[in-house]
């Protein structure tokens, strides 16, 4: 490549990032889209095997997306909002507990329980849950009376599905196309690099949100049986937080056995719920992981975090979203320079 070339890829680069940095408030229902086709689109592949026209394949998969988003919005959020609102107003009640009884077993055991104000942290849980509040009033009340805010968020509403039908029915299309155009003395490496990509993509967004959502399912059920109150809320968060191993078994276990602790105020239910985690971890082991994500190399946990913390705080919920391509396209280019390097001279 000539140094023309290579200044002229170089401008190309900087005024495309600066075109999505602008452009970023209008991407983020594309980017939504794009996320849905691209899960969609192995199942398409497998339909479209089954003698199925790509329309009809993609008209399946894209009702069965419709039905399970409409079900997440319509049912799963209210009841979700409903236990968050539930936990809060226990609150006093589970401070009181701790006053009542865990104060003096800890003062029982030597430990300076002066540092511990039951009292302030009651007041500071009212002033916050006062404020948000408040804050919650305003959001609403600016929506209410902002037509463009409220047309943005119906647009989106209508975009989002309108564009992953699209995308899902030419996904094929695209791919091939992208393809023409890449420069012909790299494409076989680019394209090589984006199967590489591709394969850690699908072993930790299609393989592993599967197992999350398995995970959460089970935990829920789990709790529900052993009666706790903050089940479905609970199941949730362990299932989300899954995606780092052990993370989800030991977050569901302190947070599940603190609200077991609580609302039963005995130390059997905290034994079952011990035992729901413990084999949910069994299930997810034999048979969850080998089935959804397999022996393929997904990111590393600590990868996993970072990006999606750094995505958020970078370009906010539009990082987010993009954050886990970003980061498997880079742990592949890293892979292959270190693979590069030490091929090299200079490392020999």
């Amino acid at each position: 490549m000539s140094d023309s070339n290579k200044l002229f890829s170089l401008l190309a680069f900087v005024l495309f990032g600066w075109f999505f940095y602008q452009l970023l408030p209008v991407l983020t229902p594309f980017f939504i889209a794009a996320l849905l086709a691209y899960l969609g689109d192995p199942i398409v592949d497998k339909l479209e095997e089954k003698n199925l026209s790509r329309t009809v394949a993609v008209s399946i998969v894209f009702t069965v997306l419709s039905v399970v988003s409409l079900l997440l919005l319509l049912v799963l959020l209210p009841l979700l909002t409903t236990q968050v609102g539930a936990l809060f107003i226990r609150l006093p009640d589970y401070l009181a507990f701790i006053q009542s009884n865990v104060t003096p077993w800890l003062s029982n055991l030597g430990l300076p329980i002066e540092m511990i104000d039951i009292e302030m942290v009651k007041r500071a849980l009212a002033e916050y849950w006062a404020e948000v509040g408040q804050v919650a009033g305003g959001i609403f009340s600016y929506m209410t009376h902002s037509g463009l805010v409220l047309l943005q968020w119906l647009a989106n509403l209508v975009l989002i599905p309108v564009v992953t039908f699209y995308l899902l029915r030419d996904w094929d299309i695209l791919v091939a196309r992208f393809r023409e155009l890449l420069p012909r003395s790299h494409a076989d490496t680019i394209v090589k690099l984006s199967l590489e990509c591709d394969d850690m993509l699908a072993a930790f967004i299609r393989g592993q949100v599967m197992v999350m959502v398995a995970l959460a399912s089970i935990y829920t059920i789990g709790l529900s049986l052993i009666g706790l109150e903050l089940a479905l809320l609970l199941g949730v968060i362990a299932g989300i937080v899954s995606f780092v191993p052990y993370l989800g078994l030991i977050v569901g276990i302190g947070l599940a056995g603190l609200a077991a602790v609580f609302q039963f105020q005995e130390w059997l239910p905290v034994l079952m719920v011990i035992l729901v985690f413990g084999v949910a971890q069994a299930i997810e082991g034999m048979m969850l992981t080998p089935r959804f994500v397999g022996e393929r190399i997904g990111l590393h946990p600590v990868a996993v975090i970072f990006s999606v913390l750094a995505g958020g705080q970078l370009f906010g919920f539009t990082g987010v979203l993009l954050a886990l391509p970003a980061a498997a396209v880079v742990m592949v280019l890293l892979r292959h320079a270190h693979k590069h390097y030490l091929d090299s001279t200079f490392y020999t």
